[in-house]
């Protein structure tokens, strides 16, 4: 964490203001919101809840949907020492074992998370999703909400697909149950209609290491899931719901955008031996069809494709847009209204969306000037890289770890990276990712080869590797 110039401590200062914060009082013109029956759907042990959801069905096959926001900037306002510091991190930092959380652990855990049986203020976030999965409205608003059901992906997904006999520990929640089927369709007809416009299909699976008295013993697959699907749906749409509010109203807009991909030419050449050419421009929905294609006819390999592709994509950055004036929309998502404001307690850019956004509801002069947002999102966006680097290192130290006996054996392994400071590559059945001293001259991003362990050092998360 120092060595990527984060600050992993809370001043002092920071944590007085979270001992003595109280719960934030609901805006005065918010909606009383508590009775309906909101729910969260987050990793088992997660305790910095952000968002809770609702749906209803309405006339013509429309559903209502609903995403509440936890109001952090009621309780931690700007230039306070917990501010400052969330500023100067700018992310919550998850390394795979400790977090380093972006506020103060009664801010994340307590005071701005939507926790279970918990009056909240919060923002939130309206749209309607038509029956070919359109939003055809959206409205924003302040409200006063109530979470009546903490759920986790892995009980509510098996129950979504048949695995479980209920998606808690309840037995037969009819109320419960009727809103999350709800809400399953609603994130059904949203991602089938992203796809249909170019949004990618990347399959690309996540990993956490498995510690146990303090020695990796394994790494979990955190695998898609439906209910999985809902929170990435419903958070999308939202995203795009509060960056058309902020423009419809003319506002200032901090938004996340993923230009056209850093290797398109690299992306062809993945597709060329599946018997398929890519347009010589980036084309989201050409390439959205390539990798439809390739799901269905390979789905066993289709990660090792999709890891390639998204390498080369490259990562998002945030820009301010000015009223009236359009950027470069999200390539990955084929939207072009695009921001972060569903993780205020974790993302200090979310953070900043909210501030924006309650000055334009109230009609308040922005909290910030143009020439600030500009410097707040290119601080946002190197911040959110140095995490993903220390995120990374940590996996590679828990991999070495796992890998230290196995020096010497060949795997199979996905070139990853290639620049000057040298070739690296994945290994696909243990999720390690290594530098290829060995036999790289001439490999190149998203190349499946076979690699041997030549060395580990744990401590610094060094995986060396030779092609073979």
């Amino acid at each position: 964490m120092l060595a990527d110039h984060f600050q992993p401590d809370f001043p002092p200062e920071a944590i007085a203001e979270a001992q003595s914060a109280k719960p934030a009082a609901p805006d005065a013109a918010a909606k009383d919101l508590r009775a309906l029956p909101w729910s969260s759907i987050d990793n088992a042990d997660s305790r910095d809840l952000d968002q809770i959801e609702w749906a209803e069905a309405l006339p013509e096959d429309r559903i209502r949907v609903l995403v509440a926001i936890a109001d952090v900037s009621a309780t931690v306002p700007p230039g306070s020492a917990a501010d400052l510091h969330a500023r100067l991190n700018a992310t919550s930092v998850y390394t795979g074992g400790p977090v380093f959380p972006m506020l103060p652990e009664r801010f994340s855990t307590d005071l701005t998370s939507l926790g279970l049986d918990q009056d909240r203020s919060a923002i939130v976030m309206e749209f309607v999703v038509d029956s070919a999965g359109g939003v055809v409205c959206a409205d924003v608003s302040a409200a006063w909400v109530r979470n009546h059901a903490k759920l986790n992906y892995e009980q509510v997904g098996k129950w979504l697909e048949g695995g479980a006999a209920s998606p808690c520990e309840l037995s037969e929640p009819k109320e419960l149950c009727a809103q999350l089927r709800l809400q399953g369709e609603a994130a059904r007809r949203l991602k089938k209609f992203r796809f249909e416009h170019g949004a990618l299909m990347l399959g690309d699976v996540d990993t956490v290491p498995v510690v146990v008295d303090n020695q990796v013993k394994r790494f979990a697959i955190e695998p898609p899931n439906a209910a999985r699907d809902i929170i990435e749906s419903f958070m999308i749409s939202a995203n795009i719901a509060m960056a058309r509010y902020l423009r419809d109203q003319k506002a200032l807009c901090l938004r996340r955008v993923v230009r056209t991909p850093k290797r398109w030419d690299r992306i062809q050449a993945l597709a060329q031996p599946f018997g398929v050419k890519l347009p010589d421009t980036p084309d989201a929905m050409a390439l959205g069809e390539f990798l439809s294609q390739r799901k269905k006819a390979d789905p066993e390999h289709f990660p090792e494709l999709s890891l390639g592709v998204l390498k080369a994509l490259g990562p998002g950055e945030y820009v301010v847009e000015q009223p009236g004036l359009e950027h470069t929309g999200h390539f990955g998502l084929a939207v072009d209204d695009y921001t972060h404001s569903t993780a205020p307690n974790r993302r200090y850019a979310d953070l900043i969306m909210q501030r924006l956004l309650k000055a334009c509801v109230r009609q308040a002069p922005a909290p910030y000037t143009e020439a600030e947002l500009a410097q707040l999102a290119q601080h946002c966006t190197e911040r959110e890289a140095a995490a993903r680097h220390v995120e990374r290192l940590m996996k590679k130290v828990a991999a070495a770890a796992l890998l230290q006996a196995r020096v010497g054996q060949t795997f199979s392994a996905l070139v990853t990276g290639v620049s000057d400071k040298g070739v690296y590559a994945r290994l696909l059945d243990t999720p390690g990712e290594g530098r290829v001293l060995r036999g790289e001259r001439g490999l190149d991003v998203g190349q499946k080869i076979q690699a041997r362990l030549l060395s580990v050092d744990v401590e610094r998360g060094f995986i060396d590797l030779a092609a073979v």
